[in-house]
C-alpha cells in the first residue's frame, strides 16, 4: 500500500510536469519546465510500468491514475518524436557534395580557460562558417591568433557579461549590423553571407534565459525571438540562417512559433535531439543551440562535439544551398493568429 500510495504521488507530480508548459505565462518557474520533455517521457514510462504491476482490476482509482498517466506519456511523445529519427525529415538530406557551407556553433562558456580545445575543433573541421557566444576579448585574443588569415571576414562583440559574440567566415560579408534588440547589452548580429555570389541572410542570436539570476521571466527572450522570426519574414526571398544559443528548447511553444513565424525549418527534426546543454550532465541535458535554415537549404552532415571545457556541446553542421529543389520544403505563410501571437510577444 505503501509503493502505491508512492507511485500515486509520482504519478501526480507527473501531471503537474506535463500540465505546467501548456500555462500562458512567462514566469521563469513555469518557463522552466518546458525543457525536461524527454526526461519527463522515460520518468512517465518508468512510473506507468511499475504501477501496471500493482494495478488492481477492482480499484477505480487505479483506472484513474493509470489513464492519467497514459494520457502524460502521450502528450510527452508528441512533443519529443518530431526530434526522434523515426520522424520524417524537416530539412531533406543533400544531393549534392560540393560546394557546401560548414558551420561551427559552440556556446564557448566566458569562463573558460581551455582555449585550446576549441581552437583544435575548429582547426580539424575547418568551417567556413564560425558562431562563438559568451565570448569576452580574451576569447577574441586567443581566435584572431590563430585564424586571422584563414577568416578574414569577422563581426567581433566581445562583452565580459557572458553575453559577447563572435562570427568569423571565409565568404564575404556585406551589411553587418550588431542590434540590441531588447536590452542594451544583449546583442545580435545581422549580415548577408555573399555565398558564390548568392546573398544569405545570417542572424546571430542568444537572448537571456527564464531563471532566476538572468531573467525573471521569458518575456525578453521571446520577444527577441519573434522579432528576428519577422525580420526573417520581411526579407523571405532572401535564403535564411538564424543560429545561436536561444535558451530554449526546440519544442517550446515559443520556438515553435518562431518557426510559423519566420518559415524556417529545424535542422533536428528527423534526425535526433542533438542536446547540447548541461555538457557535464548526462541525464539533465537539452537542445538549447539551434540552426533554423529557409527552404533553399539542405543538410549534408550534422554532428554534435566533444565537450571542449564549456557547459554546452558545440554544433557542427554542413549544408548545401539547392535553390531547384526548394519547393519540397515549402512553408505556409504564418496565420494571422500566429502573427497576433508573435506581436502580443514583443509587447
Amino acid at each position: 500500500m505503501i509503493l502505491k500510495t508512492v507511485f500515486r504521488v509520482l504519478v501526480i507530480i507527473a501531471v503537474l510536469l506535463t500540465v505546467f508548459p501548456f500555462f500562458a505565462a512567462d514566469a521563469w518557474y513555469i518557463r522552466m519546465f518546458d525543457y525536461p520533455h524527454v526526461q519527463l517521457t522515460f520518468l512517465t514510462l518508468f512510473i506507468g510500468l511499475f504501477y501496471f504491476f500493482k494495478f488492481e482490476y477492482k480499484n477505480w482509482k487505479d483506472y484513474l491514475f493509470l489513464s492519467a498517466l497514459t494520457i502524460c506519456l502521450v502528450v510527452q511523445a508528441i512533443k519529443i518524436y518530431p526530434y526522434t529519427p523515426f520522424a520524417p525529415l524537416e530539412v531533406n538530406a543533400s544531393t549534392q557534395k560540393d560546394d557546401s557551407l560548414k558551420m561551427y556553433i559552440a556556446n564557448v562558456l566566458q569562463k573558460n580557460k581551455e582555449y585550446e580545445k576549441v581552437i583544435q575543433q575548429i582547426k580539424d573541421l575547418e568551417p567556413d562558417l564560425i558562431l562563438l557566444t559568451e565570448t569576452d576579448q580574451k576569447w577574441v585574443n586567443k581566435i584572431n591568433t590563430e585564424f586571422s588569415k584563414n577568416y578574414k571576414y569577422k563581426v567581433e562583440v566581445p562583452l565580459p557579461n557572458t553575453y559577447g559574440m563572435l562570427l568569423y567566415t571565409k565568404y564575404p560579408l556585406e551589411n553587418q549590423q550588431v542590434n540590441y534588440l531588447i536590452e542594451d547589452s544583449i546583442p545580435s548580429i545581422n549580415a548577408q553571407l555573399n555565398f558564390h555570389d548568392q546573398l544569405i541572410d545570417l542572424h546571430s542570436i542568444h537572448p537571456k534565459p527564464p531563471m532566476p539570476q538572468h531573467a525573471k521571466t521569458s518575456d525578453n527572450r521571446d520577444a527577441e525571438m519573434m522579432l528576428v522570426a519577422k525580420k526573417v519574414l520581411k526579407k523571405e526571398k532572401l535564403p535564411a540562417l538564424v543560429m545561436g544559443d536561444f535558451n530554449d528548447v526546440a519544442w517550446s511553444t515559443t520556438t515553435t512559433l518562431f518557426q510559423e513565424v519566420s518559415k524556417l525549418l529545424d535542422v533536428r527534426k528527423g534526425r535526433g535531439f542533438f542536446n547540447t546543454y548541461d555538457a557535464n550532465s548526462y541525464v539533465m541535458r537539452w537542445p538549447l543551440d539551434h540552426v533554423f535554415v529557409s527552404e533553399e537549404f539542405r543538410v549534408q552532415q550534422i554532428e554534435l562535439l566533444e565537450n571542449n571545457g564549456s557547459d554546452h556541446l558545440p554544433i557542427f553542421l554542413e549544408l548545401t544551398y539547392e535553390p531547384e529543389h526548394k519547393e519540397s520544403q515549402q512553408q505556409e505563410n504564418p496565420s494571422s493568429e500566429e502573427m497576433e501571437d508573435a506581436n502580443q510577444q514583443m509587447d
